[in-house]
């Protein structure tokens, strides 16, 4: 929503922001002080000593990374909020098979030296990654009979010959599909996924991962000043009270007994329960540590993907971790945020094998989030309905919803280039001297 209020701002509409909450971000916010942590989730008392300052947390409500390359730095580009904010690359990027961890190689030399395949297996993946990187979808010399809208990505597999554990890290660690649904769909979409995990990961090496100092709290933050640029406005601690509706379409917010009037509305589900469908559950366990993680090499910073094979389920687990490091974090403090789409009535069984790998954990704060999706498109109301989080540790489905609401709204295809700082702003410009 935030992005979307910088976008539109920048576009010329004129916008005003409501927010119930106190903080910016809604549900992907990042909680300060830790007390406040506690008290969000019921926790009896107040953190212990140990934890150090409770100004020094920031801890975010649903964990992601930026890819280098993906589409959320490129609108941070394009709209220039990265002068807002600063990041730091995730030290690494780990697979999790037979109840263990191995790195996700992120060189060539890497690859050879990884104990993830045998080393037949690895030239065959050589062979392969070669071939996604010279693809491009607008040269079929360069498809070597594979039709990319046609052939299914079980058959490329198949064509370089690679065997069940490669193409469980391939799908799971670089194409970062969450289930194998992805097997029998035409191999476009996944060619362009490993694509993006390679270019992000040649842009600084060590992982394809970024992620801002001072936590997520900080991009809509940015986006809310690049909106407050263009004059739009913004309004925290703002109930709303009801969304006016005349002949089917909005009109207006109310909100402490007066009514904003509007053209269009943008919110997320929280605010529009009869117009949104539930399409599952997600489960976030986030753990405070006093220790990396146990073979990362001591990484201040990683990711870890537990591949659903590997567990006997449908779906990936996550698990991201930051620290001290990035300044959401007491000195010595590591968060570690498991995450995974629920497929039982006992989400905290299925979340297990990521916490295994965390112990010991000195604090853990279990959230179950319903996942909804809009019913009414808006064509008709001019509601526009974000969907709720889901349980990647990326933007890269996030930005999707953004670019389908903007053209949900504006009618046409979302471009980059609609979002570029107009030049002769003159806007937020003496702040910058």
């Amino acid at each position: 929503e935030c992005i979307l209020s910088g976008i539109m701002s920048v576009n010329g509409k004129k916008v005003l922001h409501m927010d119930r909450n106190s903080y910016y971000g809604g549900e992907s916010a990042s909680i300060t002080p830790l007390e406040d942590l506690y008290k969000r989730f019921n926790l009896p008392g107040s953190p212990p000593d140990s934890m150090g300052r409770g100004r020094d947390w920031n801890v975010d409500l649903i964990p992601k990374f930026l890819m280098a390359n993906g589409q959320l730095v490129k609108m941070l580009l394009y709209t220039e909020v990265t002068r807002y904010l600063d990041f730091k690359v995730i030290e690494g990027s780990f697979v999790y098979k037979g109840g263990k961890i191995y790195k996700v190689p992120s060189t060539e030399a890497e690859a050879l030296a990884s104990s993830l395949m045998g080393l037949f297996e690895k030239r065959r993946f050589r062979k392969f990654l070669v071939y996604v990187a010279n693809f491009d979808e607008n040269d079929p010399r360069t498809f070597e009979g594979v039709d990319p809208k046609k052939t299914t990505m079980r058959d490329v597999y198949k064509k370089f010959d690679l065997g069940q554990d490669v193409i469980d890290f391939t799908g799971h660690a670089l194409a970062l599909y969450r289930t194998d649904d992805y097997l029998d769909q035409p191999c476009q979409e996944t060619i362009n996924r490993i694509k993006l995990y390679s270019e992000s990961l040649a842009r600084y090496g060590k992982s394809p991962y970024l992620y801002p100092l001072y936590g997520l709290g900080e991009l809509p933050q940015g986006f809310a000043r690049l909106s407050a640029i263009y004059g739009g406005t913004y309004m925290l601690n703002k109930p709303i009270e009801e969304i006016v509706i005349e002949n089917g379409r909005v009109v207006g917010v109310k909100s402490e007994g007066e009514v904003a009037r509007c053209k269009q509305l943008i919110c997320d589900p929280s605010y529009v329960s009869d117009r949104v469908t539930k399409v599952g559950q997600v489960i976030r366990v986030i753990c405070i540590l006093s220790h990396p993680i146990k073979n990362t090499n001591d990484a201040n910073s990683c990711q870890i993907i537990i591949p659903q094979n590997q567990v006997n389920r449908k779906s990936d687990i996550y698990v991201c971790m930051i620290s001290s490091a990035h300044n959401v974090a007491a000195q010595g403090k590591y968060i570690a945020i498991a995450s995974t789409t629920v497929e039982t009535a006992d989400p905290e069984k299925e979340i297990k094998p990521a916490l295994d790998l965390l112990e010991p954990i000195e604090q853990k704060f279990v959230s179950i989030s319903d996942l909804f999706a809009p019913t009414d498109l808006g064509t008709e109301s001019q509601i526009f309905i974000s969907r709720t989080y889901d349980a990647t540790t990326h933007f890269e489905t996030t930005c999707d919803d953004i670019k389908d609401i903007y053209k949900r709204m504006m009618g046409s295809e979302f471009d980059f280039e609609e979002m570029k700082r107009k030049k002769n702003d003159i806007y937020g410009e003496e702040e910058q001297q």
